[in-house]
């Protein structure tokens, strides 16, 4: 019988993730793990990460030491059995112990999950932007290194912190792995699903592949099984906690027909008798704090807090100011924004995808464009080149000219000034798990205007941005107009929003606020019957 566990009781924590803060980052998860380590820190906990060494990670010059360990990991394909070599890099950043698993795998990797230009010039089969063929094996490797390398050390972790589907077998593995059953019987598993949507589970179709490099058993591979494929969620739901990055988001996967978004995944786990758990994402006031604009890379100083929004002004007329020289090797260009300070200006940064809206997103520009002759548009990001090709079109418009502006690429530094100058940030996203740049816009004073969906719901309509509820591209054009209204007809609101924003980020939504609930996850791992 299991010893019932405490958050006292849990001190020594490791963590898995393919992405970590400014070593490795693609999506929101780089935040989550860094941010979410650093504040286990703060609370005296041991934290450890372990992610891969790509590539493009140049481990001497971000001062990660060589650690003398190798070995070889269990790596079998169906009719081969199969070693790949492994070797460490170890650096300690704010408290936090990180190793980088080297191995030629990962080595060959310029990016961390897709093909990049370079890879497709030098093989025609690796188109820029697919996924990597080996997405499998890769995310197997790391597991396995993980869990190899806890021994070799001689560690036994209290908890085991899996982030997203790409770590998401190791539970299972802890408890159904040949070698790992004994040696790891009091650690515990929790799994962070970052985004349940279909193509994000990181599940395998190839069973008897699935079964040999996994090196689990048959009936544990064909018991876990989403649309015919193995699902490292599934499996994980067996041995592991679950949850999801905000509370709505599971509760949507649990209770409604957005599940099918996901495959049926959060259904599924209700018929196991499992509730998916869902914890808000944190953020630290300070990664965003306009009051130090040299760290941010902008022109001035302001504080929606406070109410001081001179400096913010500075910000725009610096931004569209600066727009002709905004064309680079890596950022195109299509058309332009007049500076026109009393204007409404939205602004959006993601990508272009189906995701996050954009079909809805265009024809509600179209409409704002030609019933308001004074709104002005500026999106920085890529996707689809469906998407890319009608936003390029828009912005190319004669009679558009002067008032949307479409970026195609990213530059974080621009990404920054784009937050600052904007008056509202636009999220239509289909669906949302938690959201991250909600919370950037507030800091910014940039009132979110959000589908009410996800992670998006803590945004308060009227309150703290804007909301609409029904999915469609009318619903969000009067969304706008409804933030058009506030900023001409009663524009002591904004800053009153503005502020209200702030105070509510900062009081139920740092880090060190949120890093209590996953200590009660921890517990709930580890009072799980194994």
């Amino acid at each position: 019988m299991v010893k019932k566990s405490s958050s006292k009781d849990i001190n020594n924590i490791w963590m898995l993730t393919r992405e970590y803060g400014s070593i490795a980052g693609a999506g929101g998860v780089k935040d989550v793990s860094c941010q979410l380590a650093e504040a286990l820190v703060r609370l005296n906990k041991s934290v450890t990460v372990i992610l891969p060494c790509y590539g493009f990670i140049d481990p001497q010059g971000l001062g990660f030491t060589k650690q003398a360990v190798s070995f070889a990991v269990d790596m079998n394909y169906t009719a081969e059995d199969r070693r790949e070599e492994v070797s460490l890099w170890k650096n300690t950043l704010h408290g936090v112990t990180l190793y980088l698993v080297d191995a030629e795998r990962y080595r060959e990797k310029q990016s961390i999950y897709t093909y990049t230009a370079e890879d497709e010039a030098k093989n025609p089969y690796q188109l820029k932007g697919s996924g990597h063929f080996d997405y499998f094996a890769m995310n197997v490797l790391l597991q396995k290194a993980a869990l190899d390398l806890l021994i070799i050390l001689g560690q036994t972790p209290d908890i085991i912190h899996c982030q997203d589907g790409h770590t998401a077998i190791l539970p299972a593995m802890l408890r159904e792995g040949t070698g790992y059953r004994h040696y790891f019987s009091a650690t515990a598993a929790v799994v962070t699903i970052h985004n349940a949507g279909q193509g994000y589970h990181q599940e395998v179709r190839d069973l008897p592949f699935a079964r040999a490099i996994c090196g689990l058993p048959y009936t544990l591979i064909h018991n876990n099984l989403l649309d015919g494929s193995f699902d490292p969620f599934l499996a994980a739901s067996n041995f592991a906690a679950l949850n999801t990055v905000s509370e709505n988001y599971a509760r949507e996967l649990r209770e409604t027909d957005d599940d099918a978004l996901t495959g049926w995944l959060g259904h599924r786990l209700m018929t196991r008798g499992i509730r998916l758990e869902g914890i808000t994402n944190g953020f630290n006031p300070e990664d965003f704090d306009t009051t130090q604009p040299e760290q941010l890379g902008l022109p001035a100083a302001y504080d929606p807090a406070a109410g001081d929004l001179a400096g913010k002004k500075i910000c725009r007329h610096n931004l569209l100011q600066s727009f002709p020289r905004l064309s680079t090797k890596h950022l195109s260009r299509y058309g332009s924004l007049a500076d026109d300070p009393g204007k409404p200006l939205f602004t959006l940064i993601g990508r272009l995808t189906p995701q996050k809206g954009v079909d809805i997103l265009l024809p509600a520009l179209e409409a704002l464009l030609q019933s308001d002759n004074e709104a002005q548009v500026l999106i920085l990001g890529s996707g689809t080149k469906e998407f890319e090709q009608a936003l390029a079109g828009l912005a190319q418009k004669k009679e558009n000219a002067g008032r949307i502006c479409l970026l195609i690429g990213y530059d974080s530094l621009l990404a920054n000034r784009i937050y600052a100058a904007g008056d509202f940030f636009l999220i239509p996203s289909r669906y949302e798990p938690c959201g991250l740049t909600d919370y950037i816009a507030q800091l910014a004073g940039n009132l979110p205007i959000v589908h009410h969906v996800g992670g998006l719901v803590k945004v308060e309509d009227g309150v703290t941005g804007f909301a609409f509820k029904e999915y469609s591209s009318d619903a969000l054009l009067a969304a706008m107009l409804q933030a058009i209204t506030v900023f001409r007809k009663a524009p002591g609101k904004i800053p009153a929003m503005q502020k209200a924003a702030v105070k509510e980020l900062r009081a139920k939504y740092t880090w060190d606020k949120v890093v209590h609930r996953y200590l009660k996850l921890y517990e709930k791992a580890g009072n799980l019957p194994r």
